[in-house]
């Protein structure tokens, strides 16, 4: 790990203009994934601006008219403990409860688990400037594939990594973002980032912006909100497939559904066309299978990793039909 100028920062302000243009400064929270990223020499930001000396950026806020508000270095586990997410918000406490191990979740903090960089063994390992890094190919794409992209890949076939996204995601939740300019509340679909449209990154965070808050919509009455997540190992391990599901209904007709996948795209990804299978119907076998197909259809598997279709179309019928 190369040396770097650590800077302890009282507000948000002053760590935005602690931060700069070309990305040689980097914010730590947890630090859980930057870490290791600095350890392995992928990254060698010059300085670190350090977060958790920022007061009062650490909550769980919750009231029926505004909905569930968590301060972005809020850490996993308080999140996993809270009674009111519990409580109202069953599917992003199930979604917290399987990241990583309980050590973990007390240093990981919300913010970094939604902007955590790939797991791709390409990636990670400094021997190989691929893509992601601004080289000019994606090893994966030809060679190890197993755990990687089946839609929505090319030319980076990376998936991304988080639990909590796919969940606040089928919550409808939105982003708290700090900039120069003051702040801003976008669509949590709208933070993340294709390599289609950016092979280079995950998110639209600039340099010098930072998330503050994560927003929750309360959930409307008779919702119900499921996370399944399939593992090579039962501890301690990201996703290989993962699905999200918030569905609402009334007298047992679907009148709203969301369907999020994580661990198969390089941003968790939304199926509108399977959410659209289930609305106005009452879930059943049937009804689930169909919606299971639609979700997978534009699949395209690369060598080693078709058996990702059918492990999350599984994934996604049992999800419907425990909602």
């Amino acid at each position: 790990m190369n040396s770097f100028e650590h800077v302890n920062v009282d507000t948000v302000e002053d760590a935005i203009s602690s931060l700069d243009a070309d990305w040689k400064a980097r914010i730590i929270a947890g630090g859980t994934d930057l870490l290791g990223e600095m350890k392995r020499e992928i990254i060698s930001p010059k300085r670190l601006v350090n977060l958790k000396t920022i007061k009062d950026s650490s909550y769980i806020r919750y009231s029926e008219e505004e909905g569930l508000k968590i301060g972005a270095l809020t850490t996993l586990s308080d999140i996993e403990s809270s009674e009111i997410v519990l409580e109202k918000f069953s599917l992003l406490s199930q979604a917290v409860s399987q990241v990583g191990t309980p050590q973990l979740r007390n240093m990981g903090t919300i913010g970094g688990n939604i902007c955590q960089r790939p797991r791709c063994w390409y990636y990670r390992n400094p021997h190989y400037p691929c893509l992601r890094k601004g080289g000019r190919r994606c090893y994966a794409a030809a060679g190890e594939n197993r755990y990687h992209a089946i839609l929505g890949g090319g030319p980076c076939f990376i998936v991304h990594p988080s639990d909590v996204a796919p969940a606040l995601i089928a919550l409808g939740a939105s982003l708290e973002i700090a900039n120069p300019e003051g702040r801003r509340v976008i669509p949590m679909e709208e933070f993340f980032v294709g390599p289609k449209i950016d092979p280079y990154r995950e998110n639209i965070l600039k340099s010098n912006e930072i998330i503050t808050e994560i927003r929750v919509p309360s959930p409307r009455e008779n919702s119900r909100g499921i996370y399944f997540k399939a593992m090579e190992r039962k501890a301690w391990d990201f996703a290989t497939v993962s699905v999200a599901s918030q569905i609402t209904f009334d007298d047992g007709i679907v009148s709203s559904a969301r369907i999020v996948l994580g661990g198969v795209a390089p941003i968790p990804c939304r199926t509108p066309d399977a959410e659209a299978v289930v609305q106005g119907k009452a879930v059943d076998e049937k009804t689930a299978e169909q919606a299971a197909e639609i979700a997978l259809a534009n699949s395209r598997p690369l060598r080693d990793n078709a058996y990702k279709i059918e492990l999350t179309k599984a994934l996604v019928k049992r999800a419907l039909l425990n909602c």
